[in-house]
């Protein structure tokens, strides 16, 4: 079985100082890859700060025989994600791998929420990966290659009690996934999103003695690693992760309910019908806005 390597490759991985970020940059480095460790070293809340997280994964990755730089910007502000980008370059000469992986979590119903905390997890999870993709992107376009992961959430394609801010955020990052690999497409750019399922700071909280030891970051990282392949060209893949589980997740859509165009249906027809719209048995993904809207205009508008 030939080895997936990542000799000459730089990777970059956001939040990299603890958990899944910390596997990341540690299985990739010792696959050949190049690393910059980002890690601001604050709280999962995301505040207070501190280098040594950031260094201490670096020097591991030095033992070890990698090699790694560190970078202790946050991702949350445009200049941070500049300038974590930047250290690639100047480190490294390029960067081939970007793993938006820098998350905090503020968990509270949203009627106990205050707004500022709202924003804060979509600066963090949405922005901070909008920040570090757009300053990789000229870099992966003009050499031709780019490999982009997300770090979505089943709070976010599923939905859970109390996390409507950390749900959004990762919810809105398969939005930007969709878009972006439309954009990568023509310059061998792939955009895919990891729906961990791991024990890290942020869950060993909530999560039992009996599960916690199942739920190793290491399988997370095998996916992510595949993503992050070089001969994987596949793109815009969401993909369940965890305790050895893996399973991929899909917008998928019913065939639907033509009723014409000839004139605008009740609500009191919708209702009759609302069966059947809502019937998934033969539902379909599509690739792309353009292929759903393909099918809808062969049914309303047939030649």
């Amino acid at each position: 079985m030939k080895e997936i390597r990542f000799d000459g490759r730089v990777a970059v991985v956001t939040g990299a100082g603890n958990g899944l970020g910390r596997s990341h940059a540690l299985f990739l480095a010792s696959r050949g890859a190049k690393v910059v460790v980002n890690d601001l070293g604050g709280t999962v809340a995301g505040t207070g700060g501190s280098r040594s997280v950031a260094d201490a994964v670096v020097n591991e990755i030095k033992v070890a025989g990698g090699q790694a730089v560190a970078n202790y910007d946050s991702v949350a502000t445009e200049e941070g994600g500049r300038n974590i980008i930047k250290t690639a370059l100047d480190a490294f000469g390029t960067v081939d791998i970007l793993i938006n992986n820098a998350g905090t979590v503020r968990d509270k119903t949203l009627a106990k929420m205050d707004l500022a905390d709202f924003r804060a997890l979509i600066d963090v999870h949405l922005m901070g990966a909008v920040y570090c993709s757009h300053a990789a992107w000229p870099t992966m376009r003009d050499k031709n290659f780019g490999r982009i992961v997300m770090t979505s959430s089943a709070a976010g394609l599923y939905g859970n009690h109390g996390h409507t801010n950390y749900g959004a955020a990762k919810m809105s990052l398969i939005g930007f996934m969709n878009a972006l690999k439309e954009e990568g497409r023509k310059h061998n750019i792939t955009v895919h999103a990891i729906a961990p399922m791991a024990l890290t700071r942020m869950t060993e909280a909530i999560t039992s003695p009996k599960i916690a030891q199942l739920l190793k970051p290491e399988f997370v990282t095998a996916a992510v690693a595949w993503f992050c392949a070089p001969e994987n060209e596949e793109t815009g893949h969401i993909i369940e992760a965890g305790a050895g589980y893996y399973a991929k997740v899909e917008v998928r859509e019913s065939q639907g309910v033509l009723f014409g165009t000839d004139t605008v249906p009740t609500p009191e027809q919708i209702r009759d019908r609302y069966g059947e719209i809502c019937d998934m048995s033969q539902a379909a993904p599509y690739a792309n806005t353009s292929e759903l809207m393909r099918r809808v205009f062969r049914l309303v508008a047939p030649k």
